[in-house]
């Protein structure tokens, strides 16, 4: 079986302000360096529909979905937050982007895909149930997963985060749910500045210095990631592929390179073969640096592909 490669124009619509960071030239660089990679035929192309509201409802709160939703501009911006705007074609993108992880647990669940990618925008992992931040206003991820436990009867799923920054609202999502073993790293102390408790049995997210580079990552998968996952045996394995913490990503100042993204890919992997049948999904979160970033997700695909 083959990898979904998740994507929709709509995405390509929302946008958040000249020179903003989180801009639609993210997917037109990953899409370029699939091509240039001559990898992009390999994949199989699954065009996403608009999560519903009920969908999104599964992880936020109804004043949350209505907020945003009223927000929406007819013309020019709204703003969320500092950093966070809306145009006329967000909420559309945000659904699709919603929708993407979900037709994605589909695919793999249903048996026409291995495995899968949305190459979709806007993020999720920093919007929480009763809030939208951080360049995210629905938690992509966290829907996936929680669609997965209930409309496949999944009893173990994991969410790998490896963004530079912390998913705060993957946390605040799941923190209570022991059905969920969220594993990430994270610059530390960096953006969202959210104090994670060390305490919650299903949550091994890990604080690191600025300046660590792949050699520190790699030490903290191998003796704390993975060794909890193998115990917690999870049916299906969730990832948000964040990969702002790249060498030339000025977004952080962390130390990754390309094969750092395809190692830890091929070791979530294994894992996904021994308890999950291989099922992963992997959904876009950061990554700035337009070459940076396109060379990461390349690498992060070759692995899931096998190719």
């Amino acid at each position: 079986m083959s990898t979904a490669y998740i994507s929709h124009l709509d995405c390509l619509q929302h946008e958040m302000g000249q020179h903003h960071p989180e801009c639609p030239e993210r997917l037109q660089a990953i899409e370029d360096q699939l091509i240039l990679s001559r990898i992009d035929y390999f994949f199989t192309r699954i065009s996403p529909p608009l999560a519903t509201e009920d969908q999104l409802a599964l992880i936020h709160t109804q004043e949350h979905i209505q907020r945003i939703k009223a927000l929406s501009p007819k013309e020019g911006y709204s703003s969320i937050d500092g950093d966070t705007n809306m145009n006329p074609h967000t909420w559309n993108a945000a659904l699709r982007s919603a929708g993407g992880a979900i037709a994605a647990v589909d695919a793999v669940m249903q048996g026409e895909v291995k495995n899968a990618f949305t190459c979709l925008r806007p993020p999720g992992h920093h919007a929480e149930p009763d809030q939208a931040m951080g360049f995210c206003f629905f938690n992509n991820i966290a829907i996936a997963a929680k669609h997965a436990m209930e409309q496949y009867g999944l009893e173990r799923v994991a969410i790998v985060d490896f963004d530079v920054h912390h998913g705060n609202g993957t946390e605040a999502a799941f923190k209570d749910d022991p059905r969920v073993l969220m594993c990430s790293y994270f610059q530390h102390p960096f953006y969202p500045y959210t104090k994670t408790n060390p305490n919650l049995p299903n949550m091994l997210n890990v604080p690191l210095p600025a300046y660590s580079a792949g050699e520190a990552v790699r030490e903290v998968i191998e003796l704390q990631w993975l060794p909890r996952l193998r115990e917690f045996k999870p049916q299906f394995i969730f990832i948000s592929a964040g990969f702002d913490a790249h060498r030339e990503d000025d977004m952080g100042q962390m130390g990754l390179v390309e094969a750092d993204y395809a190692w830890m890919t091929r070791q979530l992997m294994i894992i996904a073969k021994e308890t999950a049948e291989g099922r992963i999904v992997s959904c876009l979160e950061g990554g700035y640096n337009l070459s940076a970033l396109a060379r990461s997700v390349v690498a992060h695909l070759k692995e899931l592909a096998d190719l």
